[in-house]
């Protein structure tokens, strides 16, 4: 070793790394202790000259107190050697090799971090090297260090894919922590800097890499097309992890635009959680069970294609440490050779069960594989052999088997919800699949109420047969115009009768609340959901429900806010949300939220839009393609508005009426098309019922411009002001019972 280099006298080695080598040092000169780092004498590495210099030009430009600060650059008989301030503490790398950080304290380094990258990037530096032996905790906070490969913003943007591979193949940067952008060679900004800060945070908060695999092969495969897991936790962690995914999100538009905007994001989820400390941080696994493949074509046995898997979904359902993708998502993958990997990136869960279906001489063969989804990797694969006549077991065996085989620590809750809810003959349980699976199309919602009520009059006592028929109920209670108000009773008894013999059963709940919101107990709906919220935080159909009920509370914020969290834990999960857009006035946004005009909303938003032919167009259509009575004369009655029929419209707008329909959100919309075309009376008479009845639009009504026609009468201005009163009572009770806390948001 040296014993002098410049006017330093070198003292001890402190570390070494790829190319350089660090001495604690004297500064005679100033009587004052250094670190010291050199290349080391005997390096091969090509470019390191190039970015010794790159480091010391960057260090140099920029002072911050989060930025290792540089004293002197030189070179002594062909030694390069910088001088910067002697650091006292650990690395975090050190640090986390004693495992994950307390919440308060990863969020005060993640801050540290942002703060000195704040700083790079005003000067137009990219870092590149975020990781954690590059962040060096000290006693006054954090200390960014090396900057070999930061980089400018404009240089970086002429880079082609091999200016971040070095000539040897050489990835350059620390795999766990590069973005996407970087993997792939294209130009880099503070965004890039801001996903390494993501990855960082997630693995102080799990003490887990955001983005795992045993070569940079699969870390890079990880990164373009996996997510990491949602955080579970209090409450309050679901505005930290809604942090943690912006920052991580493939699309650099996607992601904060800045250091400072993700700090600023940060420190509102900190508050959010409060000074109480936050138990159980850590990430959840998430699964999704494909549909299965009947591998002979048999009346008997094909209908649990689909209601197989949804009945295995339903049945994890809800558990802490599981997030189960819905059978709505997992019948988009229904092939006969699903691409695993594509399943894993589109719907984002790191396992797949698969199976398929042989059904012989009255015996069934389920082969089941249970899927690791970024590799590909067998966990377990299974055949079971059972009757036809006793399905239930089936599903039951295989949803105990991904329990035991994922070792997952269940509450007293969730293992007696394993246990409950049997049915009672293996003929019910088979009346109650089949039902489930023609409940999926409105033209068999009759043929499965049928079904279901068989499944009852053999089993009166299985509750989730009561709560999907209150579904079914409702439904034809909304979109039929035969026997409205009787079906409408019948669903509400149907949802008591399942919660009476289950009080905890999620599905019951869930599919309850839409009828309470419809029935204008928004508010108490979603005091309950918020509840059910706290103790089921990774059930995305909880979030989904607080979409609608807190929009009827004229809560749109707080809609917009459920249904990020909805996301979070479902990336494909069906929520309401671009109907809270169009409550908003973001009329495009409403519409880029579905992919076709296949439902009410589409053309709403472009009547909204001024689009009034493109929208006639849309109703005439789906007045020919529809088979409900209701829906026909709502759509009629849309397109007689704008082909300027107002007689039509009218008599249209009756046929609703006497129907019962009841949904004060939609009767805003008719609302709306009656003051459109020129029929206050009508337009006035169903705003004051729509408010009534618990649709609180007020703001809404601030934004229509097909309103326009109705804000000098008083009562215009009446049904507005009780609309904002209630909505007032309702903002209230929903930051009373924690709603901001709940969903990450800091006012409503």
């Amino acid at each position: 070793m040296r014993e002098r280099i410049g006017s330093f006298r070198l003292l001890r080695r402190l570390g070494e790394g790829g190319m350089g080598v660090v001495f604690e040092a004297k500064d005679e000169r100033l009587d004052r202790s250094v670190a010291i780092k050199m290349i080391r004498e005997d390096t091969r590495v090509q470019g390191a000259r190039e970015r010794f210099w790159r480091e010391a030009r960057a260090a140099a430009r920029v002072s911050h107190p989060n930025v290792c600060q540089l004293f002197d650059v030189g070179e002594e008989d062909g030694a390069l050697y910088i001088a910067m301030e002697l650091l006292e503490g650990e690395s975090l790398s050190a640090r986390l090799e004693r495992g994950a950080l307390p919440l308060a304290e990863a969020g005060q380094v993640t801050l540290g971090i942002l703060a000195a990258l704040e700083a790079l990037h005003r000067h137009s530096i990219v870092h590149r090297d975020l990781k954690p032996s590059n962040v060096f905790l000290t006693a006054h906070g954090v200390k960014l260090l090396d900057f070999g490969l930061a980089r400018g913003f404009e240089t970086e943007r002429g880079e082609t894919a091999d200016a971040s591979i070095t000539q040897t193949g050489i990835v350059v940067g620390t795999p766990r922590y590069m973005s996407p952008e970087q993997w792939q060679g294209q130009s880099l900004d503070a965004r890039s800097d801001v996903f390494a800060s993501g990855a960082l945070l997630f693995e102080m908060l799990t003490g887990a890499p955001a983005f795992p695999g045993n070569s940079p092969a699969e870390v890079r495969h990880a990164t373009l097309f996996g997510q990491p897991p949602v955080l579970a936790g209090p409450a309050s962690v679901a505005a930290l992890d809604d942090v943690l995914h912006r920052a991580l999100a493939k699309d650099p538009a996607g992601r904060f635009e800045s250091a400072s905007a993700m700090a600023g994001a940060l420190r509102e989820a900190l508050r959010l959680a409060g000074d109480t400390e936050v138990p159980r941080i850590r990430a959840v696994t998430r699964l999704i069970v494909l549909p299965f493949r009947v591998l002979r074509p048999d009346p008997n046995v094909d209908f649990l294609s689909y209601s197989l898997p949804d009945a295995i979904t339903a049945s994890l359902a809800g558990f802490e440490s599981l997030v189960v993708r819905s059978a709505l998502s997992a019948a988009r993958f229904g092939t006969d050779s699903p691409d695993i990997r594509r399943v894993a990136s589109e719907a984002e869960v790191d396992l797949v069960l698969t199976g398929s279906l042989l059904a012989s001489g009255g015996q069934l063969r389920a082969s089941t594989q249970l899927i690791e989804a970024q590799t590909g990797t067998v966990l377990w694969s299974t055949t079971t052999d059972g009757s036809l006549g006793d399905i239930f077991q089936l599903q039951d065996s295989l949803a105990r088997k991904i329990v035991e085989s994922l070792s997952l620590s269940l509450s007293g809750r969730e293992r007696n919800s394993l246990q409950r809810d049997v049915p009672a003959s293996a003929k019910a349980y088979e009346f109650f699949l089949r039902a489930n699976e023609l409940a999926r199309d409105a033209a068999s919602w009759t043929v499965a109420r049928d079904l279901y009520l068989r499944c009852l009059d053999a089993d009166p006592r299985y509750a989730p047969a009561w709560a999907r028929l209150g579904r079914v109920y409702r439904l034809l209670s909304k979109y039929s115009v035969e026997h409205n108000s009787e079906n409408l009773m019948r669903a509400a008894e149907a949802f008591r009768r399942a919660l009476e013999l289950n009080p905890d059963l999620s599905i019951a709940l869930n599919l309850r609340a839409n009828l309470e919101v419809e029935m204008g107990h928004g508010c108490e709906t979603t005091v309950e959901l918020m509840r059910r919220a706290r103790l089921h935080p990774n059930d995305p159909e909880l979030y989904a429900g607080l979409v609608h009920s807190t929009r009827y509370c004229g809560l749109l914020e707080a809609s917009v806010a459920a249904d990020r969290m909805a996301h979070r834990l479902d990336p494909t999960v069906p929520t309401s949300v671009r109907y809270t857009y169009w409550m908003q006035g973001e009329f495009e946004k409403a519409i880029a939220e579905q992919s076709d005009y296949s439902d009410f909303l589409g053309p709403y938003a472009l009547t909204a839009l001024g689009r009034l032919e493109e929208a006639r167009r849309i109703y005439e259509d789906l007045e020919r393609s529809s088979r409900s009575g209701i829906q026909i004369a709502v759509y009629t009655s849309q397109r007689a508005a704008l082909q300027g029929n107002r007689e039509e419209f009218l008599a249209a707008n009756m046929r609703i009426a006497m129907s019962g329909f009841r949904d004060p959100e939609g009767l805003y919309f008719q609302a709306r098309t009656a003051a459109f075309v020129h029929s206050p009376e009508v337009a006035f008479a169903l705003l004051d019922r729509v408010v009534n009845d618990g649709f609180l639009c007020h703001r809404s009504m601030d934004l229509d411009p097909w309103l326009d026609g109705l804000r000098g009468d008083p009562e215009y201005r009446r049904i507005h002001r009780i609309s904002e009163e209630r909505h007032r009572e309702a903002r209230v009770r929903f930051l009373e019972a924690g709603g901001d806390r709940l969903l990450g948001i800091s006012s409503v």
